[in-house]
């Protein structure tokens, strides 16, 4: 299973950070990366299938974002954070309700069953 994403440069130092086995479908997984939470989202049969975001949530401080709902807002794919729900878009992390709040991002893929992320 390949589910690179193509937009993705080829120059980038990848960390694996779990087998594609432990992903979720439609669903966050929250793994350890260079010093913090990372929230992975694995969204098959959409153009993009894998979103790396910060798993800490900007405005309340805990680490929730990867047991947030994902969904579609004008367009954009988001996931909405637990507690005062604010809705943050998987590919740019910014907070479309508070452009005060943000989320890190990483890229991210899934190669010869392995999820990576972009060394930071």
């Amino acid at each position: 299973m390949n589910l690179s994403n193509a937009a993705v440069k080829a120059d980038i130092n990848w960390l694996e950070v779990c087998a594609a086995d432990d992903l979720v479908a439609d669903s966050g997984v929250v793994v350890w990366h260079q010093g913090q939470q990372v929230a992975l989202f694995y969204l098959p049969g959409q153009g993009r299938e894998l979103y790396a975001v910060g798993n800490r949530d900007p405005r309340s401080g805990a680490n929730i974002i990867g047991r947030g709902l994902v969904g579609s807002l004008g367009g954009d794919v988001v996931v909405a954070a637990p507690l005062y729900k604010q809705h943050f878009c998987l590919a740019s992390g910014r907070c479309l309700e508070d452009p005060q709040q943000a989320l890190p991002v990483w890229p991210a893929r899934i190669s010869d069953g392995q999820v990576e992320i972009a060394r930071g």
